[in-house]
């Protein structure tokens, strides 16, 4: 590159630039239109305060198609701009008939500046995705401002001269090119991503397919639509892809290196979605977490929690590590309740109400019924353990459990039967020179009701 080149083109720029302000910075003109300037603006800052007291923008154009109901919202808020430009055009067009050829150039340059800024404005207002809004915005009101003060040309001759350009392998890079391959590729990805978008909620209403293969289906039409968004910009800015094969290689090294947790997370998720292991709404137990299957996205997948927390496990877990899917074939789930009964209750009655127990909870279900099977014979009571199916465990299993022991507490002494007491409570004597215990005398004191306290015969 040659700075001095660049320099020389630099200066040519600000020469340019000062021929066409020269004449109206030195008339008499200049403080004339800069006081109706400043006129308008106190005019244009009063009214919009007057018209933002008696108008709500929240409420304004309820009723009206999304596109126009954000179109005229847009024009509420860029009301001050617009009052400005009613008011440059009114004292413009008054100075033409009452004054013989007046210069009203920097008036013409405020309304024209004003314009476009206010319709930039609105058109991107469309656009949901606040950076990619500003950029737009900025970049489209730089090249009309540019045009306007008509110091376009020399600008883009200036960046797009050799001496600010660079040669890299057959391809010239120039600031000019970088800049509209830069806007251009920022507009086509957010229209590839806002079609994706779309695309994936048309999908997920087809109800044929599992919700897996929605996703799949969701996130090969964003990659690919992605994809060709940046071709084409590259093509069109007439960038030979050929040339970049070297920074092709370059990934190609860093994707085996850095990369590789990157890359092994993207294509266990493809594996995951593919053969329908895990898809969004499983109820999956990894490690120490346990939840409903939320989103399953290029890198991790979300799995929500009873207790309000989601964890982001990376896709490779799933592969790498043992996962237990409560719901992969059916949403049936088996939950068992062990308890205990005395001796003294008939078993069969405890099977009939215990089985009878789980059915009054609304969420177990009645095929296949309950099961209470005898488990053991305890060394104080006959041990239980009661069988029983829901089909949402993503509502939780711990809840369910919980009711399904409170029944049991209820029901179980209505059929005449006892739940058994913890125990068993066992008394222990310390003998003192002999194997048995000795008789009291006769004449000897009761024990004390409260061992911790000597029983002292009345004075």
């Amino acid at each position: 590159m040659d700075f001095s080149d660049l320099h020389e083109a630099l200066t040519t720029l600000l020469a340019a630039a000062r021929l066409a302000l020269r004449t109206e910075l030195t008339s008499v003109w200049l403080p004339i239109q800069l006081s109706l300037i400043g006129l308008a603006v106190i005019i244009a800052l009063a009214t919009a305060a007057a018209i933002k007291k008696r108008t709500d923008p929240a409420t304004l154009a309820m009723n009206w198609p999304p596109v126009l109901r954000m179109l005229v919202r847009a024009l509420v808020r860029h009301m001050g701009p617009i009052v400005f430009i009613l008011a440059l055009l009114v004292m413009r067009a008054a100075l033409r008939s009452e004054v013989v050829q007046p210069r009203t150039y920097l008036l013409g340059v405020g309304i024209s500046l004003t314009t476009a800024w206010v319709v930039i404005n609105v058109l991107t207002s469309i656009i949901h995705n606040r950076f990619v809004n500003r950029v737009v915005a900025f970049s489209a009101w730089t090249i009309a401002a540019l045009s306007i003060l008509r110091l376009l040309d020399p600008v883009t001759a200036s960046l797009d001269s050799p001496a600010a350009s660079i040669m890299i392998g057959g391809l010239r890079l120039s600031p000019l090119l970088l800049l509209k391959t830069t806007a251009l590729l920022l507009v086509t990805l957010w229209v590839a991503n806002a079609m994706s978008n779309f695309l994936e909620k048309r999908v997920q209403t087809f109800s044929d397919l599992t919700p897996s293969i929605q996703v799949l289906i969701g996130k090969l039409i964003r990659i690919a639509l992605l994809t060709i968004a940046i071709v084409v910009v590259l093509s069109s800015m007439g960038i030979d892809l050929s040339v970049l094969a070297l920074f092709s290689g370059a990934v190609g090294v860093g994707l085996g290196f850095g990369l590789q947790k990157i890359v092994s997370n993207l294509v266990s998720g493809i594996i995951l979605l593919a053969d329908k292991s895990i898809k969004p709404g499983d109820v999956i137990s990894v490690g120490e977490h346990f939840g409903r299957v939320g989103n399953m996205g290029a890198r991790y997948t979300s799995v929500d929690t009873r207790d309000g927390r989601e964890y982001l496990i990376p896709n490779e877990d799933f592969i790498t590590q043992r996962v237990a899917n409560w719901t992969y074939s059916s949403d049936l789930v088996r939950l068992s309740v062990n308890f205990s009964a005395t001796y003294d209750s008939d078993p069969r009655q405890v099977q009939e109400a215990a089985a009878a127990a789980a059915l009054s909870i609304e969420r177990v279900s009645r095929k296949p019924a309950p099961a209470c099977m005898l488990s053991a014979f305890g060394a104080t009571a006959l041990e239980f353990e009661l069988w029983f199916w829901i089909r949402d465990p993503a509502a939780g299993v711990t809840n369910v459990r919980s009711d399904v022991l409170l029944a049991l507490w209820d029901s179980i002494d209505k059929q005449g039967a006892k739940l058994a007491k913890p125990g068993p409570a066992r008394v222990i004597y310390e003998l003192a020179g002999s194997s048995a215990p000795s008789k009291p005398a006769p004449d000897a004191p009761p024990p004390p009701e409260n061992p911790d306290k000597p029983n002292f015969p009345p004075r």
